[in-house]
This record gives structure tokens, sequence and C-alpha cells, in this order.
């Protein structure tokens, strides 16, 4: 083979030959931008918020299993997000290429230049520090046009009951002036049902706890969801123990354990932490 190749047959010194069977593992995709005509590249997109030396390898064993299986015609790119530059793993040198020839980009949520666009302003709210994140949802809100005001108001609130999950649904809407409360989906829904509960420039209709304890419960399922997803991406698998005892925990205590499951290095951390809690 590598007198083939144009080397020296002393090159094989050093050298084992063998036959390796190769397992694929499940993968799945945080998303794929597929293009209507072949002109178009597919593009891949894999967000990580934690640390972990494996990304590399699983995001481009992701591609390339994508590639390999599916077969399309079209020439490809992938974008990796990080949420900021330190979480980033050492790209493995066998990878390196592929960089340099410009298939993957990387991009540093945090460093994001500032920009008008209303959809950017979106992704530098959730990153954005929580001492920050009022004045900046407010400006966002501000800068939003007519045309999508409703649904930005929406998402905007969605983000910020995530990031201060202690504040109900109508604590965060009275941060938007009545007018632009009025206008959202969220606001017209519970008002028709008859179930909003809150102040808003003033008493509104409506008072029955039925929305306060929907919302929170919608809260702690979602933080559970978001808890899991983060121990996944941790750890691999999680176990059904460890769902189990997820299930037991408080709002905020799940908001605590997204915190504190950047500074677990292995199960034995969260098994601990899980114990101290229970």
């Amino acid at each position: 083979m590598f007198e083939i190749v144009g080397l020296p047959p002393e090159t094989a010194v050093g050298y084992r030959f063998t036959s390796v069977e190769i397992k694929e593992k499940a993968f799945r995709f945080d998303g794929i931008f597929i293009p209507d005509s072949v002109d178009k590249n597919i593009w891949f997109v894999e967000v990580q918020f934690q640390k972990r030396a494996e990304f590399y390898w699983e995001f481009i064993g992701e591609i390339f299993l994508y590639l390999s299986q599916y077969k399309p015609e079209h020439d490809w790119q992938a974008v990796a997000i990080f949420a900021k530059r330190s979480i980033e793993p050492e790209i493995p040198k066998q990878f390196r290429a592929l960089f340099a020839g410009g298939h993957i980009e990387r991009i540093y949520l945090d460093e994001l230049p500032e920009s008008e666009s209303p959809s950017l302003g979106l992704v530098k709210l959730i990153v954005a520090p929580k001492k920050e994140t009022i004045a900046l949802a407010h400006q966002l809100a501000d800068r939003v046009g007519q045309v999508d005001r409703e649904r930005m108001i929406e998402f905007i609130e969605t983000v910020l009951l995530y990031k201060f999950p202690q504040m109900s649904r109508e604590e965060v809407e009275a941060m938007f002036t009545l007018g632009d409360l009025k206008k959202t989906r969220v606001y017209r829904e519970a008002k028709l049902e008859g179930k909003l509960e809150g102040k808003l420039e003033g008493k509104l209709e409506g008072k029955l706890e039925g929305v306060k304890i929907g919302t929170q419960r919608g809260q702690v399922l979602g933080l559970k969801q978001f808890a899991s997803k983060l121990l996944t991406r941790k750890f691999g698998k999680v176990t059904l123990k460890t769902v189990k005892r997820l299930e037991k925990l408080s709002a905020e205590q799940l908001q605590e354990l997204a915190e504190a499951v950047l500074d677990f290095e292995k199960v034995a951390d969260l098994d601990a932490w899980l114990k101290s809690r229970q």
C-alpha cells in the first residue's frame, strides 16, 4: 500500500494492519437547513452551551453519517454555535482541514456585533447576563416594526420567563406597556378564557387562579425538559432514576441545577448535588 502511494516500503514499519468493525451510534442534529435546489448548500447546525470535549467528534460524525445515508446532490456547510468562546473544545487535528476549507464555521453568541436586526437582537437577549436582560428586552421591543410586533413581544416574554423563573407571567407582561400587551395572543387568549390574573396599569378583567397555576406548571415542565437536555449533553443518556429525581425538584431548584451543571465534571457530582436537595 505504501509503495502504491509513492512512499518507500520501510514506511510500513511501526504499523499494524487490521480490519475494524464500526458500530453506528444514534445521532440527532439540532437542525438542518435543506435547500430546494442543488445550487445551494445544505447547512448543518449545532448549538452548544456547555463545554464538551467530544463535541466536534460527534458533530462531524453526524454530518458524515448523514451524507453517507442520504447521499445528497448538494455540497454542504456547517455552523457550530457556542454561547461563548471559552466553552469551545479544541478542534481535533484530524478535522482541521474541514475548518481551513470553510466547510465548518464557528459562531460565539456573546461576540455578535451590534446590529439593528430584530433577529440578532433576540439571540443577544437569550445569552445576555440577567442584569442586562430587561433593558435589552425594552430596546428590542421598541425597535420592532408593527408587522412583527405581536410575535416579537410573545418571544421576548417567553425568554424572560425562562431566564427569570421566579417571576409570574403577569410580572413579565407588566414590563411592557398595556398597549403592547393587548396586541399579543397571550393576552387575548387569557382574556377570552376569563383566566387572566394580575395588574397591568390597574386591574384587568378576570381573576381566576387557573392561568397563574397553569403558567407555573408550564414553567416547571419546561425547566425539567431543559435540565434533562443539559444533562444529556453533559453526560450522555440520562437514566430513568435521574429523571425521577428531577421530577421532585422545584422550579427554583431546577434553575439552580441549570447553572450548577456547568461545574459538574462527572456523574458523581450530579448525584451529590441531587442528594443535597432531596
